[in-house]
């Protein structure tokens, strides 16, 4: 089918207690992983790019990519663009067939923030497209931004608030005590925050950072209002790893096929594992 606007799936979840997991990917095979893993799971699924991966493969090529692979498998798959802080990019993906979007106005102060993703929302809503939008900090490292752990700021619920009805965003990502990128020690997540963000806002809300996250923290999560939760990290090192292996057993290869067929059926396992974790199975 044709790539679909993210907020059915999202809102069905929401409604029935689930999530949707959400897959950073970086090249064919990555795509070809996560849908076919979507689709043996009979999930809805969001694949989503970052504007670094946009830089590396070409917004026409990912665009391609991802609506072919939408139209090979009945499921619903959307396409998003994840952690975008320029405007004219965002005009760019949509005007590629991205069917939701984030644009990241998280460094700005409030105010400027809040100008900015209105903006985005005013324009994307008249062509059918979600917006994405972030409140609070959070930490790690998403391509080359990077947060200080010590300073990166959590959301709070009363801001929240305020942030969804100013810029009428769709979905809010929340600072919880999650991080981008892998953890030094298991992270430790705010859940009575949480359940206040949720409470006040109403509208779905996403987890960053959701990769090295222990599944029992991710199923707490979503009990507390989390709809989309994003993976990207737990699909890089898999891939990384099935690649290292082929070469380490065979440090000649030089067949493509050989070593990307490998890591894509590393990074299938791994999204058919999260699909499972979010318990959006047989919900396409």
């Amino acid at each position: 089918m044709a790539l679909v606007n993210p907020m059915k799936m999202i809102e069905d979840a929401q409604r029935e207690g689930y999530a949707i997991a959400a897959f950073n990917v970086y090249n064919l095979e990555t795509i070809q992983a996560v849908v076919e893993a979507a689709w043996e799971e009979s999930s809805p699924v969001i694949i989503q790019t970052t504007p670094g991966s946009l830089e590396h493969a070409g917004i026409p090529y990912v665009a391609a990519c991802v609506k072919t692979a939408a139209e090979l498998y009945d499921i619903p798959v959307c396409l998003h663009l994840d952690h975008c802080e320029s405007f004219d990019i965002i005009m760019h993906c949509i005007r590629a067939g991205y069917t939701s979007v984030m644009i990241d106005g998280s460094k700005l102060p409030y105010d400027e923030n809040v100008t900015i993703v209105k903006k985005v929302v005013d324009i994307a809503r008249r062509v059918g497209v979600a917006v994405e939008g972030e409140i609070g900090r959070i930490g790690g490292t998403e391509d080359d931004m990077t947060t200080d752990e010590r300073d990166a700021a959590l959301t709070v619920p009363e801001e929240a608030w305020d942030f969804a009805r100013a810029t009428g965003v769709d979905t809010l990502a929340v600072a919880i005590g999650t991080a981008h990128g892998l953890y030094k020690g298991e992270p430790k997540l705010d859940f009575e925050r949480l359940s206040a963000i949720n409470d006040r806002v109403g509208i779905p809300l996403v987890l960053h950072g959701g990769s090295g996250v222990p599944d029992g923290a991710v199923r707490e999560s979503i009990k507390r209002g989390i709809c989309k939760v994003n993976i990207a990290t737990e699909l890089k090192v898999p891939m990384a790893n099935a690649i290292q292996g082929v070469f380490t057993a065979n440090p000649r290869e030089n067949d493509p096929r050989k070593y990307m067929g490998a890591a894509k059926e590393a990074v299938k396992e791994a999204a058919r594992t999260k699909i499972r974790l979010c318990g959006s199975v047989g919900r396409a």
